[in-house]
């Protein structure tokens, strides 16, 4: 019996930890990003006009995956899922209705864990990213050749260092396309 129990501590840790590995990365930002580098780098192959907007693309994406880390949700007293931005003071609801009155928002304050995972987030999509083949091509075309064994080291690398970080340090964070928490258990 006691085998049985530890196998389920063990399975349910182990979907736990793959649960938070997948909140890493907004899963929007990440396909944004897969659909339009194509069209912006034009496959690889480059102007100064497709750079600058491939730039910008992977700012804006990163800028969005370490902001999704600063966001959590709650139920109002509506019974609707509401969103909003942590700050040090709690919570700062997306909208200025009264359904947060009833909620205590001032549990949602920022801690150190959401620099942490809002770093490391940016981190994997960085290397996501910029080792990205289109990527690779347009803005470091030489790389690719001379530099083959970092391409293929670098990315199970990060992703292992990552979520290591994130199995041991989960994000009580239920930012917005999460699933809302109750307030009660966010503190």
């Amino acid at each position: 019996m006691a085998a049985k129990t530890k196998d389920s501590s063990i399975h349910g840790k182990t979907f736990s930890g793959f649960g938070n590995l997948i909140k890493l990365l907004p899963t929007g930002t990440v396909f944004l990003f897969q659909f339009l580098n194509p069209v912006l780098t034009n496959n690889g192959h480059c102007h100064t006009v497709n750079k600058y907007l491939s730039g910008i693309l992977i700012g804006l994406c990163g800028f969005s995956c370490c902001f999704s880390s600063f966001t959590d949700s709650y139920k109002g007293s509506d019974g609707l899922t509401h969103y909003g931005i942590a700050t040090m003071k709690g919570l700062w609801p997306s909208s200025s209705d009264s359904a947060g009155s009833s909620v205590d928002l001032s549990s949602y304050k920022l801690r150190v864990g959401d620099f942490v995972h809002a770093f490391f987030s940016l981190i994997v999509f960085a290397v996501l990213s910029l080792l990205d083949s289109n990527t690779v091509e347009c803005f470091y075309p030489s790389f690719e050749s001379t530099e083959k064994v970092l391409l293929m080291v670098l990315p199970p690398a990060i992703g292992a260092i990552s979520g290591t970080v994130f199995m041991l340090f989960p994000n009580k964070r239920h930012g917005i396309g999460y699933p809302s928490s109750d307030s009660s258990k966010n503190s």
